[in-house]
């Protein structure tokens, strides 16, 4: 991949810091409501707005007139709920294919800021493949010429979207020294309580549908499956690897500090 190879990844920070700017500046929104709207952490929506998230590189095109426009339409359409965090993907393949892609960034630029000795070169390589993956998705979804087939490569467009994300978080970490991280802000009850809630969810869905479904409605179905199948093994792996005796710092009111005896 050259480095004037348009990266997919790229292309979206691009147009969530756009869309984060035009929610939070221009629509009044809290950063915390537009991180919701946006499928982010809100730490994300700050470092968009200061312009720490993207880089000189990756700045270039917060300025360009039809960008923002772009941007101001995704933002209309996610306030008034027609559409969720996946039109940002949408959006951006539109931004590349107007033209900005030829004066953006490229594939170097976006897949590690800070490549490292240490890093080991087949987490380049994931990354520059999962952003293969998210091209050829869009691509297909706009050939699709029906919803439910389009829903299906925009899931994994999403998908290979994190996937590029959470790879380089893992190189940034392990370039810096870093081989584990704890979790930390969470106890065991607070996982039990979400586990509890997710197989109440499942359990009150009345029944399973699969086999009245049939082609990509099923496909659809089960991929949801899978998710929550996912979520009970990564929540129980979390909780796995949370100390047992963590409990969450008291809050006290004001005036309500204890005495001394």
């Amino acid at each position: 991949m050259t480095g004037s190879t348009p990266s997919p990844v790229a292309w979206v920070r691009v147009m969530q810091a756009l869309v984060a700017r035009e929610l939070v500046e221009s629509f009044g929104l809290p950063e915390r409501r537009t991180a919701e709207l946006l499928g982010i952490v809100p730490s994300a929506v700050s470092q968009y707005l200061s312009g720490k998230r993207l880089g000189r590189p990756l700045s270039r095109p917060l300025q360009d007139p039809t960008a923002r426009a772009l941007a101001r339409r995704t933002a209309q359409e996610m306030l008034e709920g027609s559409v969720g965090p996946r039109r940002i993907l949408e959006a951006a393949a539109t931004l590349a294919e107007s033209g900005g892609a030829r004066r953006g960034p490229s594939a170097s630029s976006a897949a590690l800021p800070r490549p490292g000795r240490a890093v080991p070169r087949w987490f380049r390589r994931r990354v520059a493949g999962e952003q293969d993956a998210v091209t050829e998705c869009m691509r297909l979804a706009r050939r699709s010429r029906d919803e439910m087939t389009r829903a299906v490569f925009r899931q994994i467009a999403s998908d290979s979207l994190r996937h590029a994300e959470i790879v380089a978080s893992l190189a940034s970490y392990l370039d810096r020294g870093i081989t584990a991280v704890r979790p930390t802000g969470v106890s065991r009850a607070d996982i039990d309580g979400l586990l509890r809630r997710e197989r109440a969810a499942e359990a009150s869905d009345g029944g399973d549908p699969a086999p009245e479904l049939g082609g990509v409605l099923r496909i659809l179905w089960e991929s949801m499956e899978a998710d929550e199948r996912k979520h009970e093994l990564l929540l129980s792996a979390l909780r796995a690897a949370t100390p047992s005796g963590y409990q969450h710092p008291r809050r006290t009111r004001p005036g309500s500090a204890r005495c001394p005896p």
